[in-house]
């Protein structure tokens, strides 16, 4: 098999065991915009929110350090049982602190104690399997890394189903001890809740691996791996600042209704988020364990210019059937009114999915600082444009500043790259495939806004010009 589809394989199984979560959302955006008001809606954005920043800080960047030690070093089962020993041990110092300046916390992230509760008992979950499922990638287990991840999926599905859609809708087949504690003015209690039970639920099947080796704490190895670590947490909390920062200056300089209505709009974004985090999923592991081979850099090249291919399909499909997808993913008009966001966050993602790919030329030669550096520039031109734009131009703000960050993080990725570990990019093919994508997405939305024949028309134009470009590098590929 060649390394092309050997990658595209793996990616595509990596890839479905991180579509299914976020189609998740595709599943339940729709019952929770029905079930939720836009404050509703805010609050479940803010617990999320916190639970994305705290679960940077606990995994301090070991998950990618793992994958760099362990695919190159002759000791795995140590790196393993290091690399799980010292996210159990900081996660026991985490909460530890957390318990001592709980009221504290509690008003930071301004959430009810109990939601508080909820969120820390998922962190420490979620925080002890990271090994365990990096171990997974890292040893080419996709499938069965797949099957757990489908797993914990179902059960956020049902639960939200059975809490939001059975329970007040049809009490008659709900047992009446459950319809005597159910509360209807607190709903998004239960969303929390079926994330809770299927951490818990994960963290019981992915239990045994804490046993797979000797219990064993290599200072050396753990150094090492903090080293290259610690800068992709640094790197990780400017990431946060940049895809959730927004929404919680959105709430504090304009109103909750507005947040709660630009956090479902951005939701939008699902398909292309779907597939930049699929493509992360399966290319990390895939680029440490192939940095050795010949012709590995135009194998990177390759992989970035069909990124962008697909990339801007998805993009193109999106904002050419904007309005169909609207009325499918989010039926509530209450929260339209932001629906102009949209088609400025599908092409910011873009870029980070961009930025991801070129991403490689500081993983693989040990400057992982660089990368934290570039991430707190995006974090930085986050902070300020918000600031300074909101009160300026209202929501639309976030979405522009979004789309500049994530454009600076990759721009300045390409030139450091190009000069620490140059990849034989096709730039030229890569920017006919960006233009063109945004070029017919633009005058789409502008001027034929809800014209399918017209959207149907440019997405032809667009794979007739791939089509023609990349025939023979298809073939190639497929007879392999």
């Amino acid at each position: 098999m060649s390394t092309l589809k050997r990658f595209f394989q793996d990616t595509i199984i990596y890839g479905f065991a991180t579509v299914l979560p976020r189609l998740m959302n595709f599943i339940l955006v729709p019952l929770h915009v029905t079930a939720l008001s836009t404050v509703g809606y805010s609050v479940n954005t803010t617990f999320y929110v916190w639970a994305a920043f705290f679960n940077v800080i606990l995994t301090y960047g070991m998950e990618t350090a793992f994958f760099r030690y362990f695919s190159h070093s002759d000791r795995k089962k140590q790196v393993f049982s290091t690399a799980f020993i010292s996210l159990t041990a900081t996660t026991i110092v985490f909460f530890t602190l957390v318990f001592l300046f709980k009221d504290q916390l509690i008003e930071l992230v301004d959430l009810n104690p109990k939601y508080f509760n909820m969120l820390l008992a998922i962190l420490a979950l979620d925080a002890l399997v990271v090994v365990p499922f990096a171990y997974l990638r890292a040893s080419n287990r996709p499938i069965k890394f797949a099957g757990i991840k489908i797993f914990n999926i179902a059960i956020v599905v049902l639960v939200n189903f059975f809490f939001l859609w059975l329970v007040p809708d049809h009490p008659s087949f709900v047992p009446d001890f459950i319809l005597e504690r159910y509360s209807s003015e607190d709903q998004v209690q239960y969303i929390f809740l079926a994330n809770l039970l299927a951490s818990g639920a994960t963290f019981l099947i992915l239990l045994p691996y804490f046993f797979r080796s000797k219990i064993e704490f290599k200072f050396g190895i753990f150094k090492q791996m903090w080293n290259y670590g610690w800068p992709i947490m640094i790197a990780g909390i400017a990431f946060v600042i940049n895809e959730m920062l927004d929404k919680i200056l959105l709430k504090e300089m304009i109103s909750e209704d507005i947040m709660g209505a630009y956090a479902a709009c951005y939701k939008l974004a699902i398909f292309m988020t779907i597939f930049v985090q699929a493509f992360r999923m399966g290319a990390e592991p895939f680029f440490f364990n192939h940095s050795k081979n010949e012709n590995a850099k135009q194998t990177y090249a390759n992989i970035l210019n069909y990124f962008v291919i697909f990339g801007s399909l998805i993009l193109l499909i999106m904002i050419l059937f904007l309005d169909f997808f609207k009325m499918l993913i989010i039926p509530n008009p209450e929260y339209w009114v932001t629906i102009s966001v949209v088609p400025i966050i599908l092409l910011a993602n873009l870029f980070l999915g961009i930025y991801h790919n070129l991403a490689i030329w500081y993983k693989l030669t040990d400057r992982t600082k660089a990368g934290m550096y570039i991430s707190i520039i995006g974090a930085l031109i986050t902070i300020v444009m918000n600031i300074l734009l909101i009160p300026v131009i209202g929501f639309m703000a976030s979405a522009y500043t979004t789309l500049a960050a994530y454009g600076a993080m990759m721009l300045i990725s390409f030139y450091f790259g190009r000069k620490y570990y140059p990849v034989p990019y096709n730039v030229k093919r890569i920017m006919l495939y960006l233009l063109l994508a945004v070029g017919l997405s633009a005058i789409s939305f502008i001027y034929f806004r809800e014209n399918y024949f017209i959207g149907t028309l440019f997405l032809g134009i667009f794979l007739t010009t791939v089509f023609l470009n990349e025939r023979k590098d298809f073939k190639q590929i497929l007879d392999q």
